[in-house]
């Protein structure tokens, strides 16, 4: 898995987190790792962006981005607005392709959910990855709504003939309510993908030292973690409804 694209159902999910964790746990096993933001939307030239807070908490990933874009908007209307060139799934590819070529991993970071435009002709992350052939991460929430919002994320992937590899939950609370805790047994189904993770929702603001420490915690072994699915699924769901009650 020399290139894995990670998406979102949505904005604020805790898809720069999510990919920090995984970059993290890449690095602790040895691993040398990239990570690429094909448009970084809402920062100045001087801020950080998300390929940056991915290297500041995971630690030694070469950070890059393809654009910048000073408004926080969709990579497409962001760059139209700005008057700068978009970005298009095929310098996406290239570039991942060419990092890939010198990193272990490569991590591609899009922005919002799957279809969120780059440019004018409707060029999305998925698209990107369909060029480079990488399996897609979905990094969803763990309240409600978050079953529509992935189950149309996975169905679009496998309408593209995507592999969906499976879903993390980018914030996990720390008092779950009923919702988030039958979402645990749901989100599999619904996305037709195995649960891989899900990271607390104080993650981002530990600091990077005991980020990167703890991120194997948070995923399973195919992301090069310790996290356990039937352990996580066993403590945090809630018992059965009584049939006929």
């Amino acid at each position: 898995m020399p290139v894995l694209v990670i998406t979102g159902t949505g904005t604020e999910v805790g898809k720069t987190v999510a990919t920090a964790a995984v970059a993290a746990a890449a690095v602790a096993a040895g691993r040398s790792v990239a990570v690429l933001k094909p448009a970084q939307t809402g920062v100045g030239p001087d801020e950080r962006g998300d390929a940056d807070e991915v290297a500041r908490l995971a630690g030694a990933v070469t950070a890059r981005e393809l654009a910048r874009y000073p408004e926080p908007l969709a990579p497409a209307t962001a760059a139209l607005r700005s008057g700068r060139a978009p970005v298009s799934p095929p310098e996406v590819a290239e570039a991942a392709a060419k990092l890939a070529t010198e990193h272990d991993l490569v991590l591609v970071e899009g922005a919002g959910g799957l279809l969120v435009r780059f440019d004018a002709d409707g060029g999305t992350l998925a698209d990107a990855a369909k060029l480079l052939g990488a399996p897609v991460l979905v990094v969803a929430t763990a309240g409600l709504g978050t079953l529509n919002t992935t189950e149309l994320t996975a169905r679009e992937l496998r309408a593209r003939d995507l592999d969906l590899l499976g879903v993390v939950i980018g914030s996990w609370p720390a008092e779950p309510d009923l919702a988030c805790r039958c979402n645990v047994t749901d989100l599999p189904e619904a996305a037709g993908a195995p649960l891989l993770g899900a990271l607390p929702e104080t993650a981002g603001a530990l600091p990077p030292g005991t980020f990167r420490s703890m991120a194997p915690e948070w995923l399973a072994p195919c992301l090069r973690g310790r996290w356990n699915a039937e352990e996580f699924t066993t403590r945090e769901a809630p018992a059965p409804f009584a049939r006929g009650a």
